[in-house]
């Protein structure tokens, strides 16, 4: 078992720790998605054609994914807070490049690896998981994963702005110096762990393949939030599309402004991992599936660019967000209670197949909203959850 130092022994996380950590993870996940409103100004700058230009945020997504499967589970042998430092590191240097590059090939290769980086908010997660005492593990994990949410939610406005005040170079050079900070922060304040697991790295991630065939906690906990986490990459896709249409025609800073509503959702979070400690996680995963099923139900029944049709669209964006939060929260306060020696390679596994989950539903609803309009999306965005709350229905 993974042997903490005395920093640690005492299975106590203090108030201030735990927001650095909720922090941390919000700067380092917005990494990944700041580029998403900004593909259209960032292609003519580099020089791809339309075509290639959502190559930008898949190759992010890629990189992402690969750090998920073969550097998060690195969490399991080597010291953590090194770990963390050298990604962020990785992503600060990444980060300063596509600031400056101008040849579309380069820019590819660092967007790859600031997808490659960001997995350091994958390592601090468990790591807060082992900080907590197992009774109050729910609630540290839900406050933290409330940070790494609100990053998610945050880094598309703020990219629009920043790119509308000083062009779309400036958010990547900010984001490179704060994570610059944010690495030399971490390395003075973060405890150390280093694990004691008695494996290689070749048998380290050769163990990946038989904890997902034989944890069934992992596999419906990951099957779950894939399909929650793709109605959710679908809408945020295609509501912005539907906004700039002549029907709203909402300007960048409207849209912006109203991606920020989503930020109301990030309170389930904590709501969740209370829940999960009393024990309540299955009540709580039903109301989660059942509130985002809702949220994509509303806009479908009540389709208007009136104001209570645009309300419409701001209390299904909330509802959607907090269904996400909770479900997330909710998975991984059970991955995390399994044996603490394998948290790392549990987390990645989870993270890299509902990520996937994630960009299978962005690409699903870029072509739904292009064929057949918004209420073709949403129709195919309501399946997404009702498949998961189905197979939830046969849980023992």
């Amino acid at each position: 078992m993974a042997n903490l130092n005395t920093h640690t022994t005492n299975k106590r996380i203090s108030p201030s720790l735990t927001v650095l950590l909720a922090t941390s993870c919000g700067i380092i996940v917005a990494n990944l998605y700041y580029a998403q409103p900004l593909v259209g100004l960032i292609s003519k700058a580099i020089g791809l054609s339309p075509s290639s230009a959502g190559l930008i945020v898949t190759l992010t997504q890629i990189g992402y994914v690969a750090g998920l499967l073969f550097l998060v589970p690195l969490g399991d042998i080597i010291e953590n807070k090194k770990l963390v430092v050298v990604s962020l590191l990785l992503s600060a240097a990444a980060l300063t490049a596509t600031a400056f590059v101008k040849h579309g090939t380069l820019f590819l290769a660092a967007a790859f690896l600031i997808g490659l980086g960001s997995i350091a908010a994958q390592v601090l997660v468990p790591f807060a998981s082992y900080l907590a005492s197992d009774a109050a593990r729910g609630r540290v994990v839900g406050n933290v994963m409330s940070g790494l949410l609100l990053g998610i939610m945050l880094s598309r406005p703020i990219s629009s702005l920043v790119a509308d005040i000083w062009g779309w170079n400036a958010i990547f050079a900010l984001s490179a110096a704060v994570s610059a900070v944010l690495a030399i922060v971490l390395s003075k304040v973060l405890p150390a762990r280093k694990p004691t697991a008695n494996t290689n790295y070749t048998a380290l991630l050769g163990s990946m393949w038989k904890l997902l065939r034989t944890t069934p906690v992992l596999r419906r906990r990951a099957v779950y939030h894939a399909f929650v986490f793709g109605a959710f990459s679908l809408f945020w896709t295609t509501v912005p599309l539907l906004l700039s249409s002549p029907a709203f025609h909402f300007s960048q800073k409207a849209i912006a402004l109203y991606a920020l509503v989503g930020i109301a959702g990030a309170v389930a979070a904590p709501i969740g991992g209370r829940l999960a400690d009393r024990g309540l996680t299955r009540l709580a995963t039903g109301i989660a599936l059942g509130v985002v099923i809702a949220s994509l139900l509303l806009p479908l029944v009540i389709q208007s660019s009136s104001p209570v049709g645009i309300a419409v669209l701001v209390v299904a964006a909330i509802l959607l967000d907090m269904g996400v939060s909770a479900n997330l929260v909710l998975s991984q306060r059970a991955i995390f209670s399994l044996a603490p020696e394998i948290r790392s390679r549990l987390n990645g596994l989870f993270m890299a197949i509902f990520f996937l989950g994630g960009a299978i539903g962005s690409s699903i609803g870029g072509w739904a909203y292009a064929s057949g309009g918004w209420g073709t999306t949403l129709w195919i965005g309501i399946a997404f959850p009702v498949i998961a709350l189905l197979y939830f229905a046969t849980e023992k």
